[in-house]
């Protein structure tokens, strides 16, 4: 795996943070975590944001598999320049896009069906289940973790694909620790503030994708690469 595209993961992890502060700030809000003492508050959070990390590494790792079966590794810097214009047109077209991004039917049914299972185990108290509860909340539909997902294939193989993934949930740990932890700082006015820089940060991030398409080289098979065949040419 090229060295710059661990850095890029976290990176868009943190750029990341503001979006889930946002989004899924309030699933952190609700964690009954505030009546147990420091170590148990911080324990429950850092079990929740686990489970998260663990779900993206674990598609990381499927998707790294799927980039490994590219027989020409070269064409995948394609997908990255696509992620970064498609993240910048929905910055600036939402409305024109956003008919583009619901999901089928099926999938909101299961959906659906997730929300219940994190609902029952958003009331107990069980640190066990705060971890699965990250874990479905790892599934949950997110355009930035989809891009994330996107520029994972090009790692080339399951192990590098999970990996850039395990560093993108790390990149956002910071942001979601301290929502889950602080609490009582993050009133609904200030999330809403925060949510009013997402598309700034969607920017940059869809600048970083392009450009890590146009300058990272990735390693692709050519010719020179190929066993020579041996031809036998009869009489």
């Amino acid at each position: 795996m090229n060295n710059a595209l661990p850095y890029l993961a976290l990176s868009m992890g943190l750029l990341s943070s503001f979006h889930c502060i946002a989004m899924c700030g309030p699933i952190a809000l609700a964690l009954p975590v505030q009546k147990g003492n420091r170590f148990q508050q911080f324990a429950g959070l850092a079990l929740y944001n686990t489970g998260r990390t663990f779900t993206y590494a674990a598609l990381g790792i499927a998707l790294g598999s799927l980039g490994y079966s590219f027989a020409w590794i070269g064409y995948l810097r394609y997908l990255s320049i696509f992620a970064g214009v498609l993240m910048l047109l929905y910055v600036f077209w939402p409305t024109r896009l956003d008919p583009y991004f619901h999901p089928p039917k099926f999938w909101q049914k299961f959906i659906q069906h997730l929300k219940k299972q994190m609902s029952a185990m958003l009331r107990s108290r069980k640190m066990q289940s705060w971890f699965l509860l990250g874990v479905l909340n790892g599934l949950l539909p997110c355009g930035l973790v989809y891009l994330a997902l996107i520029s994972s294939i090009a790692t080339g193989n399951a192990f590098n694909g999970g990996f850039y993934m395990l560093m993108f949930g790390m990149g956002t740990l910071p942001a979601m620790m301290a929502v889950g932890f602080f609490k009582q700082w993050f009133s609904i006015s200030l999330r809403m503030h925060i949510r009013k820089l997402t598309p700034f940060m969607l920017t940059l991030a869809g600048i970083i994708l392009i450009m890590r398409g146009i300058l990272i080289q990735y390693t692709a098979n050519n010719s020179s690469n190929l066993n020579t065949i041996t031809v036998c040419h009869g009489k």
